[in-house]
């Protein structure tokens, strides 16, 4: 710590937290739980209007399954400084001066800029939504959703259309399930995919599985289509979506391309980036280099336990725990984030879509050799109302047998089971440990042999066939 820079302010040190959503606002609160305002003093900055939001939400109140958009806010700002923290919204930082520990800020609606200094700093920018390099793409009616903001201007531009037909570029996460609340708002709907099947993050065969349940809602997929442009009508606002081949009408375009890390900042200073884009910590969530500053959320790049490489991966889960971690390391304890195995579920419709740890050609580029088995298996016992089919697919590295990953596609029931693949992963389990594993049973729940274990005994005869 600067000792000067405390002994201006007095004995308290001053923590500074760029960034008001998931990450930074859980380290704020975490490191003023650890320490009273006499001790530590808490300047956050929040260029949005909302803070401690669910992005993840969003789609589900753009369908109308959430009411309200206040029922997305976890903590409002005037909770916040109830807390003794000194949140400063509508308040973008520009500049990160490291030398002289301070930052630059703007406010957003006056223009007023000014320095603030600090003794540590946590960077928790987020991320932004990829916009495509192309003619239209900034044109009205084009929408990205990312923030509270995003999704109101998104309902706004709903409201006023002139038609019902929209086109979602990308079926990713936020590609897929915004495609659903565009259908739930009585829309017309096309996704434009460049994969060959939509949910990338998944293997295409199980990809499949949601592909059938996308056109089941109605909903027309375009896949291995590149959108080469936005075409606009004579009022400016996009009328089609143009691939190299076709055009697609569209009164509304939402892109679901994905996100990169907003670390302009964090390039402009100088400070560590991975090659994904996001900044490099260590498992304390600091910034590798620089002792007092943290870097946490959809900013940083994290560590794969499976293949011992860093990803970039977006996710409010991690958001939470980094900044759990950030607050209680800036806060005068000590605390560590190992790592991930890449758990996420998602939905379309009734059909439940999870995944975690390696697909296949994860496992290919990293070098692993691996077995593959898919299993077809019911939510409960087959005699028990309600069961309904579950397609479990399962990866296991050659001769040890070691679980790599799994993708879990089906109804009720079917996305939590990943969570047993993910605690296995994070163990380092094999497939055959797995069989012995004392997994909940009653007709109403699952079968006799859960469809997880039902794919670990078959993997297991696999790695098993392999080694004789």
């Amino acid at each position: 710590m600067d000792m000067n820079r405390a002994r201006d302010r007095g004995s308290r040190e001053r923590l500074v937290v760029i960034g008001g959503d998931a990450a930074g606002m859980s380290a704020a609160s975490q490191a003023r739980r650890l320490r009273g305002p006499d001790e530590l003093e808490i300047v956050a900055f929040e260029r949005g209007h909302f803070t401690s939001f669910s992005a993840c939400g969003i789609p589900y109140w753009v369908g109308g399954d959430v009411a309200e958009r206040d029922e997305l806010i976890a903590r409002t700002p005037g909770e916040h400084r109830a807390r003794d923290i000194d949140l400063r919204m509508r308040t973008e930082v520009t500049e990160i001066d490291v030398a002289a520990g301070r930052v630059h800020a703007r406010d957003v609606d006056s223009g007023a800029e000014s320095w603030t200094s600090y003794d540590k700093l946590v960077i928790a920018t987020g991320a932004r939504p990829i916009r495509p390099d192309m003619p239209g793409a900034e044109a009205p009616g084009v929408h990205g959703v990312q923030t509270l903001d995003d999704g109101e201007a998104l309902l706004a531009s709903l409201a006023r259309a002139r038609g019902r037909r929209a086109v979602v570029v990308g079926a990713g996460y936020i590609g897929v399930e915004m495609a659903e609340a565009l259908i739930k708002r009585g829309y017309e709907v096309t996704v434009v995919n460049r994969g060959k099947e939509p949910m990338s993050m998944l293997d295409p065969d199980m990809g499949r599985l949601v592909h059938r349940a996308m056109t089941g809602l109605g909903i027309t997929m375009v896949d291995g289509a590149e959108v080469t442009k936005m075409l606009t009508g004579d009022d400016g606002r996009v009328r089609a979506v143009a691939t190299g081949d076709a055009e697609y009408p569209a009164d509304v375009v939402v892109l679901g391309i994905g996100v990169e890390p907003e670390t302009a900042l964090a390039r402009a200073a100088g400070l560590p980036l991975g090659p994904h884009g996001g900044l490099l910590t260590d498992r304390a969530m600091r910034v590798r280099g620089h002792e007092n500053i943290w870097a946490g959320g959809d900013c940083v790049e994290v560590l794969d336990l499976v293949s011992g490489l860093y990803r970039y991966v977006p996710l409010g889960t991690h958001a939470n725990k980094h900044g759990q971690v950030i607050g209680t390391n800036a806060g005068g304890g000590y605390a560590t984030f190992p790592g991930v195995v890449g758990t996420a579920v998602s939905k379309v419709c009734d059909l439940e879509i999870a995944r975690t740890g390696l697909r296949e050609k994860d496992a290919h580029r990293v070098g692993l050799r691996y077995e593959t088995v898919t299993v077809e298996s019911t939510s409960r016992a087959g005699y028990y109302p309600g069961a309904s089919p579950m397609t479990v697919k399962m990866l296991a590295e050659h001769r040890t047998g070691r679980l790599l990953g799994v993708q879990i596609v089906g109804r009720e029931g079917a996305a939590k089971r990943v969570d047993v693949a993910a605690v296995a992963l994070t163990a380092g389990m094999t497939v055959e440990q797995m069989t012995s594993l004392d997994l909940g049973y009653a007709p109403p729940f699952s079968p006799v042999w859960d469809p997880v274990l039902v794919a670990a005994r078959k993997a297991t005869a696999k790695v098993r066939a392999t080694t004789t």
